[in-house]
């Protein structure tokens, strides 16, 4: 593996954990589709929530979860239609949220939690 994908696997372990202190229930990791991935997939209540963790090395210009582009979010919502599909719950709420992970200094993690990071075109 190589560093990129082990910073990424980190960065999905760490925002695992932080979805889980706020008391989601995580279904599925790395939720594959014809069009992408979903990075987790968890609920919250009774809201299905779709999340792309986004992580990376400290860059004051960019925040991790400001490069999830309209591209991104297009095969995401694709990705999280034929989920619903398959596990029988359209018509569930649901919701798009991104975790930002940014590395700093000594390798801690920051995390920065976007909820309803973008609003689904089905």
């Amino acid at each position: 593996m190589d560093d990129r994908a082990r910073l990424g696997r980190e960065g999905e372990r760490r925002a695992e954990r932080h979805l889980r202190s706020l008391g989601y229930r995580i279904v599925t990791r790395n939720y594959r589709g014809p069009a992408g991935e979903i990075d987790l997939v968890a609920l919250d209540g009774d809201t299905v929530v779709f999340v792309e963790v986004r992580t990376r090395h400290e860059d004051p210009l960019i925040p991790p979860e400001e490069t999830v582009v309209p591209a991104k979010q297009r095969r995401i919502v694709r990705t999280a239609g034929r989920f619903l599909r398959q596990t029988g719950s359209v018509g569930r709420t649901c919701r798009f949220d991104v975790l930002g992970i940014t590395v700093g200094p000594g390798e801690r993690m920051v995390v920065n939690h976007v909820l309803e990071a973008f609003i689904p075109v089905w």
